[in-house]
């Protein structure tokens, strides 16, 4: 699956669906965006079951600034409309494939369960 363009108009409806949304936080001028997206679209196609978003910053400010993006590329990933994960820097595509595992085997029910706690 090719990676989806998300702006303002379509990000809270991709984001909060079920299953799992990775999103790259990127601009066109930032060298190491340039170099992370292919690995990006690599991950991308070999997991038709996740949808993987893509945000200019430059033309999505909003956004950016919605989700405190200090440095990009940043990645998000997003699991049944819960944040689980967002870290600055580009990641080699063995530590893409681990993050996307890790996000996979989560138990969503106990990640709710910790997020009430830690909200009360």
């Amino acid at each position: 699956m090719a990676t989806v363009e998300l702006t303002t108009g379509n990000f809270d409806e991709v984001a909060s669906s079920d299953g799992i949304v990775l999103i790259d936080f990127w601009a066109e001028w930032c060298g190491p965006c340039k170099r992370f997206a292919p690995v990006y679209e690599r991950s991308a196609g070999k997991h038709p079951d996740i949808v993987f978003g893509k945000v200019d910053t430059e033309a999505q400010q909003e956004l950016g600034a919605k989700f405190e993006i200090r440095s990009i590329p940043t990645i998000m990933a997003i699991r049944d409309g819960v944040i689980v994960f967002s870290q600055a820097g580009a990641l080699p595509e063995s530590a893409l494939e681990n993050l996307i595992e890790q996000v996979q085997g989560l138990d969503m029910d106990d990640v709710r369960k910790k997020l009430a706690e830690h909200n009360h």
